[in-house]
């Protein structure tokens, strides 16, 4: 019996072991999916934003036709992609998320560049305010992306592991790797928006 101990003691530790490796993968993969509701929430207020900095404009500049539409556009086609959990590990889905957010980060950018024409809106307190919380909404869009690229690099730097890629090869096969937010082309250039 005294020689079975050594050998009970190490199976037991590599079970708790096994436990604790095998616990991680869902944990991680929660992460990510809450990361990612947090990006989904910041782009909803930034879209929830936009028609009341529409209107605002619009009462400053309603000749300015052509930017309102490409404006509701934009934010129109933002609603069209929704993804899932399931869809985070689609590079394609990803893609087609950050063009559509990248369309109406620059029908915004526009909408901007219209208000310099009208010194009477750049006073506007509504404008102003409106001007701030879309700022304060693109910061937390920037730190909830760079959140969920946090996310994913834990999650695919665990699944591509040893002893988690085992682990997760055995027990979580349909858990593949995530895909993280990317810039896109042209993003190395500043676009020209002045909140002023």
């Amino acid at each position: 019996m005294k020689k079975l101990l050594p050998v009970i003691a190490i199976i037991v530790a590599l079970a708790v072991w096994a436990m604790g490796v095998y616990n991680k993968f869902p944990r991680l993969d929660e992460t990510v999916t809450q990361a990612w509701a947090n990006v989904e929430s910041d782009y909803q207020r930034r879209s929830d934003l936009i028609p009341n900095l529409v209107e605002t404009v619009k009462g400053f500049a309603s000749h300015e036709k052509e930017v309102f539409t490409e404006v509701t556009n934009a934010r129109a086609s933002v609603g069209q992609i929704k993804i899932s959990p399931e869809m985070l590990n689609n590079p394609e889905m990803i893609k087609q998320f950050q063009e559509n957010q990248g369309a109406i980060g620059s029908a915004l950018s526009k909408l901007i560049a219209v208000s310099e024409n009208y010194p009477a809106l750049k006073s506007d307190q509504n404008f102003l305010k409106l001007q701030d919380q879309l700022e304060g909404t693109e910061n937390r869009i920037s730190v909830s992306r760079k959140d969920f690229n946090k996310a994913v690099k834990a999650f695919n730097t665990a699944r591509r592991s040893i002893p988690g890629k085992w682990i997760a090869d055995a027990f979580f096969p349909d858990m593949e790797l995530k895909v993280p937010f990317a810039a896109q082309a042209g993003a190395e250039i500043a676009p020209a928006v002045n909140f002023n």
